[in-house]
């Protein structure tokens, strides 16, 4: 495999490691912050942060963790970021609230591990 294309996968999952990890943060802080003092929760729990942010979770994971499954593959980085991908679209699916924070914050850490068992398949190639 190209240098090239190996620091372009190993960079769309280091991306998509840091989106979940902010992902899961925001889900976090949201429900502190919210239930704490009361702010801000037309802008923490906006539907747009959550369309967008599986989007862009749904293209990064597609190019990445698919390119590695082409490449390697292992079934295991494919499947559980998939799983943790069907876990979001669900939580967009159920009423704002702690149903749908338990949905993203379970599928957000399914991706991010997909993405770190893609990104240790592809280190453990290279040697």
């Amino acid at each position: 495999m190209s240098s090239a294309s190996s620091l372009i996968r190993r960079t769309l999952d280091r991306a998509g490691i840091w989106l979940s990890s902010l992902c899961l943060l925001h889900c976090l802080l949201s429900i502190i912050i919210v239930s704490a003092l009361g702010i801000g929760g037309q802008f923490f729990f906006a539907p747009e942060i959550h369309r967008y942010g599986l989007a862009l979770a749904l293209i990064i994971a597609a190019v990445a963790i698919g390119w590695g499954a082409l490449r390697h593959r292992k079934a295991a980085p494919f499947v559980t970021a998939m799983m943790g991908l069907t876990f979001m679209g669900g939580a967009l699916a159920v009423p704002h609230g702690i149903y749908e924070a338990v949905l993203t914050i379970i599928g957000v850490t399914l991706v991010s591990i997909g993405h770190f068992l893609n990104l240790r398949s592809h280190l453990s190639e290279a040697h």
